[in-house]
């Protein structure tokens, strides 16, 4: 007798471990929160660390003025023209300078870069950008300095740092919050919270700084070179520019998300006289909208195993893998097989 009960209880034994084993791994889908990339361990590691980059492209158009306050003893030098008034004549000093604007457009604005996500708290990223624009003449009461040419082109590097403001955590220690003043016995709003913290929230807000160095291209009209090499009146000066913005990112699968961005640049520029004598200090201001993709380098690999049709995420010989293209959802639910 004690020995069947021996016999049964371990088969009840070896048939339960095999139960709990299915519960981690149903059909080759797992549900475990972290699972082998790799087969060995170095290349785990390196392939977790690639997913946190991501490479994106953005491109948009922008709102420019540049300003000064001109004072100079031979205002000549820059061409200062009167364009109205012309009975009144030019009372400048320089505890009364001639503040001067002027406002045009820039487009295209074209981005493209590196970014990784740090504990999803901060962004850090870089890249390079190119922008196209117009130039107007700078305007102060009756008076105008025309700049040498009519655009303008210029490259940069960039370096960015952002904080996450608001996204599916933020959002989900938000919902346990607002049900804070709920018992634990109210089976009904604990369900509720509970489905609405494990639901896809693909919103993100990010409020980013941006620093960086300016090079100036194509500022002056062609025919001012045209007896060889010519020095350029409009220059970049030697601090580097920096900006501020706010981004709003919409994740369409694991891999894959739009953003759309908002912000300001602050530049700083020197304007030279006509013999290179002097030169006037400008400021720039940059409000530019932008609309780009970001695209996370995937650090699973793409399932190639013949006669596997599984779209999901799931694992072969402890390894997980992808069983759909990086723009299309991994774990995709109800409604959303596309």
């Amino acid at each position: 007798m004690k020995k069947s009960i021996f016999i049964f209880s371990g088969i009840f034994f070896l048939i339960s471990t095999g139960l709990f084993a299915q519960d981690d791994d149903i059909f080759g889908i797992t549900t475990k929160a972290k699972n082998p990339k790799s087969e060995s361990a170095v290349g785990n590691i390196f392939r977790n660390v690639l997913e946190q980059f991501a490479l994106e492209i953005s491109t948009g158009a922008a709102y420019h003025q540049f300003g000064t306050s001109f004072y100079s003893e031979t205002p000549n030098l820059y061409f200062l023209e009167q364009f109205q008034n012309f009975d009144e004549p030019l009372d400048i000093s320089e505890e009364n300078p001639l503040e001067m604007k002027s406002q045009d457009w820039t487009f295209p604005i074209f981005n493209a870069g590196l970014r990784i996500n740090v504990f999803n708290i901060i962004t850090i990223g870089g890249g390079y950008g190119q922008e196209w624009g117009n130039l107007s003449p700078m305007r102060g009461q009756n008076w105008e300095i025309p700049f040498e040419g009519s655009s303008y082109q210029a490259s940069k590097l960039y370096g960015t740092v952002g904080l996450i403001l608001w996204d599916a955590r933020k959002r989900a220690k938000y919902l346990q919050w607002r049900y804070r003043s709920y018992a634990s016995a109210n089976l009904y709003m604990q369900s509720e919270l509970r489905q609405r913290v494990r639901q896809v929230y693909p919103w993100r807000v990010i409020f980013e700084g941006e620093f960086g160095q300016l090079n100036l291209k194509n500022a002056y009209d062609p025919s001012l070179a045209a007896n060889g090499s010519y020095t350029p009146r409009l220059a970049v000066a030697d601090q580097p520019y920096y900006g501020l913005s706010l981004r709003v990112e919409r994740d369409f699968s694991e891999y894959a998300k739009f953003f759309l961005k908002g912000g300001a640049e602050f530049r700083s520029f020197t304007y030279a006289s006509s013999d290179y004598s002097e030169s006037q200090n400008l400021d720039q201001q940059l409000y530019a909208l932008q609309l780009g993709l970001s695209v996370r380098i995937p650090g699973t690999k793409r399932c190639k195993i013949a006669g596997c049709g599984v779209v999901m995420k799931h694992m072969h010989n402890g390894i997980e893998y992808r069983g759909s293209g990086i723009f299309n959802l991994q774990n995709r639910k109800i409604g959303q097989w596309y």
